[in-house]
This record gives C-alpha cells, sequence and structure tokens, in this order.
C-alpha cells in the first residue's frame, strides 16, 4: 500500500519479511485518523498478522488514535496476530503511559530491533 494521508499526517505501509510495518509521520489525532484506521485495516485483510506501527515520525497522539490503534490490537489478536508499537517518542509515550496501553503492546525502540524479534503469530 502506498503512502496515505494529508497535509498533517500520513501513513506509509510496506511489507518486510513476515510483518507489515506501518510508518507514520505528523500528528495523528481526530482529524487525520482515517488514513491509519484505513490502513490497519487493509493491512489485516491483506494478511497482516504482525503490525509494526513505526512511531518514530509521529509528533502527536490523541484518543483518537489510541482508540484506532487499541480497536486493531483486538482485531488483529482475533486473528492471532500481534500489533507492536515502535519507536514511541516523549509525547505518544506519556499519553501511552498515563492511559495503561503501553502494557497492552509490545513495545520496541525501533523497527530494526522488533523484526530481530521473532514473534509467532
Amino acid at each position: 500500500m502506498p503512502t496515505a494521508g494529508n497535509d498533517r499526517f500520513t501513513v506509509d505501509v510496506r511489507p518486510v519479511g513476515t510483518a507489515t510495518v506501518l510508518t507514520l509521520a505528523g500528528e495523528l489525532d481526530h482529524d487525520t485518523a482515517e488514513p491509519l484506521r484505513a490502513a490497519l485495516e487493509a493491512a489485516r485483510a491483506g494478511g497482516g498478522r504482525r503490525l509494526l506501527v513505526d512511531f518514530s515520525g509521529l509528533g502527536f497522539c490523541d484518543s483518537t488514535g489510541l482508540n484506532v490503534l487499541l480497536r486493531n490490537r483486538l482485531a488483529v489478536h482475533e486473528t492471532g496476530g500481534t500489533l507492536e508499537l515502535v519507536g514511541i517518542r516523549r509525547p505518544v509515550e506519556r499519553m501511552l503511559h498515563i492511559t495503561g496501553a503501553d502494557g497492552l503492546f509490545p513495545l520496541h525502540t525501533d523497527v530494526e530491533s522488533a523484526l530481530a524479534q521473532h514473534r509467532p503469530a
């Protein structure tokens, strides 16, 4: 799937081995969440069972973005897969910690280390 989004947020989707990497950039909020929702649903529909969401280029995420991730985490989990978060930056890390969501997702420092850890689906 090519890059999707708008002038405030983009999501680039690419297969890497047995994983699908979704690279986010910009600000993820109520007005920009639809491209992520669509990309996650397309990745799942395409058979993606290990989804790595790379936050290293994301500067902001609100509750709408978190809800998109949580809903897709459940959907992926129902099929035996995982939704893992990568490269969380300080503002997003704080929001995940405050809400307790940091305990719900496997977290990785970068895509390379995430890919090095084999997670059977």
